[in-house]
């Protein structure tokens, strides 16, 4: 018998295998170096996702819910704490079952998952309504009805406001490429300034300043509210400093980067995301873009063509020599997509769609996970309508 290859073995260590949690009957994601997870509203993305939080940060969770005085080593809490009030119900004693590699996980083993420190950062999909009257709050001060993954991010947001750097966070010319930043500005800011101002309360808040306007936070786009914290949140990944990455973090989990954005913006974050892999981090999107999944798509035929890295610099019109290393890296990096789709039963199974190919026989596949099959029925339809009008 052969051996398996040493990519075969890696894609194993970095595999999420889940049975019957909730209504994922049947989930396994290989992670690549950039993996993205479709599917219709409801199928169970972001819950998988926390998983794979847990599977390589359970300590560092379990020590932040204890620290905000929640019994963290009570198996029968665990789930509730994790995912947010009355999920415990999704667990299913002999029948549940969650594994990362080859290593299964307990509910009594959750809290010994890593090293305590922070491994995956985790930019969840509920970002913007983390900001209260233009401030986040601390882990402690969000309940147990929120999921631990948002806490988490609320106080890496806490953090930032309440130091140093907090009077100007758009745009910093130490945490973004220019290329980058000028991308998003044009895209999402045209001009303006985020920083933490006082208020008339003598408050301090985030604000968004367009010549003599001083914005307050409800009064931004939903696109702008929706990617600042995004951004913030990013910022813990670049160090402004000549480290490309922070030491102790090796995956970044980002839920509908394309929330409340155009596909210009949407282009400049996934422009963003080809800088982190740069960096040496493992990307993991959810999404219901077809625009990321289009990206997905030509980085597969780039990379199958052994394409000049220029053809990226263009397809992002961003100068070449400045970007060079950045688009370089993209064509070396592994690319994966995966579907969480419902049966008749209503639960979800994944499937691997990585090969993104417009001419598959699997509808799945050549309709890349159900994004692009509506906007086809539309052209069908108008085109029956127009073949009938010229009979």
């Amino acid at each position: 018998m052969s051996k398996p290859s040493a990519t075969a073995l890696k894609s194993a260590a970095n595999a999420l295998h889940i049975r019957n949690f909730a209504h994922l009957q049947d989930v396994k994601l290989n992670f690549g170096d950039l993996t993205v997870v479709v599917g219709p509203q409801g199928a169970g993305k972001s819950l998988a996702l926390q998983w794979l939080k847990i599977a390589l940060d359970g300590r560092q969770v379990a020590d932040a819910l204890r620290a905000a005085g929640h019994p963290a080593d009570r198996p029968d809490a665990i789930i509730d704490l994790i995912f947010g009030s009355g999920m415990s119900a999704a667990w299913r004693p002999g029948s549940t079952s969650v594994a990362f590699g080859r290593s299964e996980i307990s509910l009594k083993g959750v809290a010994r998952r890593g090293s305590g420190s922070e491994n995956l950062f985790f930019v969840p999909a509920h970002r913007s309504i983390l900001i209260h009257d233009g401030w986040a709050s601390p882990f402690q001060k969000l309940t147990s009805e929120t999921p631990a993954v948002a806490r988490l991010f609320s106080q890496n947001l806490f953090n930032r406001f309440s130091g140093n750097e907090a009077k100007t966070l758009f745009p910093v010319e130490k945490r973004l490429k220019k290329e980058i930043r000028e991308k998003i500005n044009d895209a999402v800011f045209h001009g303006g300034t985020v920083g933490i101002e006082e208020d008339q309360q003598h408050a301090q808040r985030l604000k968004l300043v367009h010549g003599n306007m001083h914005l307050p936070f409800m009064t931004w786009t939903a696109g702008q509210r929706e990617f600042t914290p995004l951004l913030l949140g990013l910022y813990h990944l670049l160090p402004p400093t000549q480290l490309r990455k922070r030491k102790d973090i090796d995956w970044v989990v980002i839920e509908e980067p394309e929330m409340g954005l155009h596909p210009q913006a949407i282009t400049a974050v996934m422009l963003l995301v080809l800088d982190l892999l740069w960096r040496g981090y493992r990307v993991v999107l959810s999404t219901h873009s077809p625009h990321v999944l289009a990206m997905m798509w030509m980085m597969q035929i780039l990379k199958k063509n052994r394409a000049r890295w220029q053809l990226i610099c263009q397809a992002f019109d961003v100068q070449a020599r400045p970007m060079q290393a950045v688009a370089e890296a993209a064509l070396t990096k592994d690319y994966r997509s995966f579907l969480l789709e419902f049966d008749d039963l209503g639960q979800v199974k994944s499937v691997d769609i990585s090969d993104l190919d417009p001419s598959s026989d699997d509808d799945r596949v050549a309709g890349w996970g159900g994004l692009t099959g509506y906007s086809s029925k539309f052209a069908d339809t108008v085109r029956t309508a127009v073949n009938e009008s010229n009979k």
